[in-house]
């Protein structure tokens, strides 16, 4: 099909505002899939995706449309995750776009998520097209949004498309916006191949099997292709299209969406935003904007059964396969013994990894608080990073801590501007800037440090703003600051899994609060255990598990009291004994409750 009647566009949302049901709709309009095959969010393929109603894995498809010009259009539709967390793979899967459907609730209006992928959308020169969804909620405000869209983009009010995913409402006039305003792709057919990777899965039979977008040129079956940012040369199983499933294709040329079966073993070697090129008649340079994505959050994850660390092993290998940005290496705890660090990309991707480490595997797991990557800088000049507390060197070995800062956008209504604040400043934030970007709503600009963002700074944001402020965050820089390494020392011995590097000034009501929380789990043994908070050289609390009391006096009902302080006096040694020699089990609800302090 010639390039002027392809359109390649994507759809940008909020979490929630109904981008998965407008795409099934788009589906069943065009006819690629029958009423028989139709399912509720076809492209979210995991159970996960449709229970937490967030796109994690992007996908694509191809529609035939016939417009009102009697012609059929080629419409690729690029579906993007939802989540902050995944904010790479959406700037990618726009690059692959010429167009994007801007979708925001009728009854929520826009929030931070939907400013922030609309920036990118505009960044990468797309043209948008704004769509009102779920007018058929009573609670829906469809002309007020309509305002607040038009005062951010520009587009007149009574222009902007007004639909009912759910129902079917006036969704035939999103396609036709589509074909009129979103323009065909530009390419040069006999240029030399560049395809962009925007996604890739792993196939058991086919390998990875990368969602190419072809820029420039084109790819055969037969064709020997390299892969430019890793330098691997392929020779592909098959190539073809998503409609929605596989279906093998002769040629991809300029402007096509399909997908290259690259027969690789994992995805490592083929990563999202490299570019594909031919190995005979390579591309002179790549396509712009490739980067390696970099974890963000890290977390000790165990078996609770000893026996299970083969099988978890296996279970990250598996994983690993379908998603590049999990990293993990081998660590012991002496408390928790064998497991592994693994890396993730926020809070929301450490929650689905552990969510299909239970379900889809069927695996016990205890996750340790989860930290962020540090930048030491020692006293010989040399800059280290780690990503465990428990690698933190002696404090007369270290120059400076510096930790991961982070320039956040709050979306709330004005109402809610002191409460945010207020829990902003408190976690170390510091205020930038405001706008009023729509009438009654405020979008507030802030630096934050990474390790007071990742807990559970977003739940407390939505709980304390009844839902209604939205979040965007991005990596600034590092920055140097007063931190110290907070352990914890249970019969004096430290546990690494517990510890935890923290400011300073929180250092010692945030040991009082780990400590008060472990005497009331510690299982009570036949002497007393001692449990302290140790930070910058000195002990800055205790508690004691108390003894259990075996009464050795019970058989002594009579005789002179010499007899009974002779029997208390050797208990009293032999305690001093059993604590020498004794070892306190630390029970796993100690670390889950650790870690759940912080959320409370």
């Amino acid at each position: 099909m010639s390039t002027d009647h392809i359109r390649n566009f994507c759809i940008i949302a909020h979490i929630d505002h109904g981008k998965s049901t407008l795409a099934d709709r788009l589906l069943q309009l065009t006819g690629t899939i029958s009423e028989r095959e139709m399912t509720e969010q076809v492209l979210d393929s995991m159970d996960l995706e449709r229970e937490k109603g967030v796109t994690i894995k992007a996908s694509a498809v191809r529609m035939n449309y016939t417009a009102s010009d009697g012609q059929v259009y080629e419409l690729n539709l690029i579906d993007t995750p939802g989540h902050v967390d995944f904010g790479y793979e959406v700037s990618r899967a726009l690059n692959a776009c010429e167009g994007a459907l801007l979708v925001v609730d009728a009854s929520q209006g826009i929030e931070a998520q939907t400013l922030a992928n609309l920036y990118l959308a505009l960044e990468a020169n797309l043209e948008i097209i704004p769509v009102i969804n779920k007018i058929d909620l009573i609670s829906a405000h469809p002309d007020q949004v309509a305002e607040e869209i038009s005062s951010l983009i520009g587009t007149p009010a009574d222009q902007i498309l007004r639909i009912s995913a759910k129902d079917g409402t006036n969704v035939s006039d999103v396609l036709e916006a589509i074909v009129q305003k979103i323009p065909p792709p530009v390419g040069d057919e006999s240029a030399p191949l560049r395809a962009l990777i925007f996604d890739s899965h792993y196939d058991p039979y086919k390998g990875v099997v990368a969602y190419v977008r072809v820029m420039d040129g084109e790819v055969c079956p037969t064709d020997s292709l390299l892969l430019m940012a890793s330098a691997t040369v392929i020779k592909p199983v098959e190539i073809g299209i998503f409609v929605p499933n596989l279906r093998p294709t002769n040629r991809l040329s300029a402007g096509e969406v399909g997908y290259v079966a690259t027969g690789l073993k994992t995805v490592r070697e083929c990563r999202v935003g490299d570019t594909i090129t031919l190995a005979a008649r390579p591309a002179p340079q790549p396509l712009p904007g490739y980067r390696k994505v970099k974890p963000m959050v890290f977390a000790g994850v165990y078996p609770v059964e000893g026996e299970d660390y083969t099988d978890l092993k296996d279970a990250l290998e598996k994983l690993q396969l379908n998603d590049a940005s999990l990293v993990f290496d081998p660590e012991t705890s002496q408390a928790l013994g064998f497991g592994f660090r693994c890396g993730f990309l926020g809070m929301f991707h450490m929650e689905i990894i552990q969510e299909r480490l239970e379900r889809e595997y069927e695996l016990d797991v205890v996750f340790t608080a989860p930290s962020v990557e540090y930048e030491l800088v020692m006293l010989d000049g040399e800059v280290q990073h780690i990503d465990s507390p428990a690698d933190l060197p002696a404090e007369d070995q270290i120059a400076e801590i510096r930790e991961p800062w982070m320039k956040i956008q709050i979306f709330t209504p004005t109402e809610y501007y002191g409460i945010v604040m207020e829990m902003t400043t408190k976690r170390r934030g510091a205020f930038i800037e405001q706008e009023y970007p729509a009438p009654n709503r405020v979008l507030l600009y802030f630096e934050i440090p990474l390790s007071e963002l990742i807990v559970d700074f977003f739940d407390q944001l939505k709980s304390r703003t009844r839902g209604y402020a939205s979040l965007d965050y991005q990596f600034s820089e590092y920055r140097t600051e007063d931190l110290v390494k907070l352990e914890i020392l249970v019969n004096e011995e430290p546990v690494d899994a517990l510890a935890t590097i923290v400011h300073k000034e929180d250092a010692y009501h945030k040991g009082q609060a780990v400590i008060s929380k472990l005497k009331d789990i510690i299982p009570r043994q036949l002497f007393v255990v001692p449990i302290q908070a140790y930070a910058a050289g000195r002990v800055i609390s205790r508690a004691n598990v108390k003894a259990l009391r075996k009464d050795v006096l019970a058989k002594c009902y009579g005789g002179d009291i010499t007899r009974k302080k002779k029997l208390l006096e050797k208990q009293k040694r032999g305690k001093k004994r059993m604590k020498m020699v004794g070892n306190v089990e630390i029970p796993q609800e100690a670390f889950l409750a650790v870690l759940r302090m912080d959320e409370s």
